[in-house]
C-alpha cells in the first residue's frame, strides 16, 4: 500500500509524465482549428481532461515557440481566439509522434507487457 510519501512521489511522477503527453495531445488536436473551450471538450471526449489553468498557458507557450498560430474571430456573437498548428508545429508533431511510438514500443519490450489504451479493444 502507498503511504503519504509514496502517494506524493507517485503524484509528482504522474504529473511529469502527463505534461509531455498533454503537449502532444494538444498539438494533435490542433491539426484542425479550434478555440480553447472546443479544444478542452475534444480532449475530454477522447479521455484526456485538462484544466483551463493548464491549457491556456500551454497554448500561449506553444504559440510563442512558433508551433501554433492563432486569430481572433467572432463566433456566436462572441470574440474567440482560434488556434491551429503552424507548418513548424505540423513537422514537430510528426517527429514527436514518431518518438512516442518508439518509446511506447521500447516500454512494451522492457516491461514485457503491451500497453493498451483504456477503452481500446485488446489485440487478439
Amino acid at each position: 500500500m502507498f503511504d503519504a510519501h509514496d502517494s506524493e512521489l507517485f503524484e509528482n511522477l504522474r504529473l511529469e509524465l502527463r505534461r509531455g503527453c498533454l503537449t502532444v495531445a494538444v498539438l494533435a488536436q490542433l491539426r484542425s482549428e479550434r478555440y480553447g473551450y472546443a479544444l478542452r471538450k475534444a480532449l475530454a471526449d477522447r479521455g484526456l481532461t485538462i484544466d483551463e489553468n493548464t491549457l491556456y498557458p500551454l497554448l500561449r507557450r506553444l504559440e510563442s515557440q512558433g508551433l501554433l498560430s492563432s486569430a481572433w474571430r467572432e463566433e456566436d456573437k462572441r470574440n474567440k481566439r482560434f488556434y491551429r498548428l503552424s507548418p513548424l508545429g505540423e513537422a514537430v508533431l510528426e517527429r514527436l509522434l514518431g518518438e512516442w511510438r518508439e518509446m511506447n514500443a521500447a516500454l512494451e519490450r522492457i516491461s514485457g507487457q503491451p500497453f493498451v489504451a483504456v477503452g481500446a479493444p485488446e489485440k487478439e
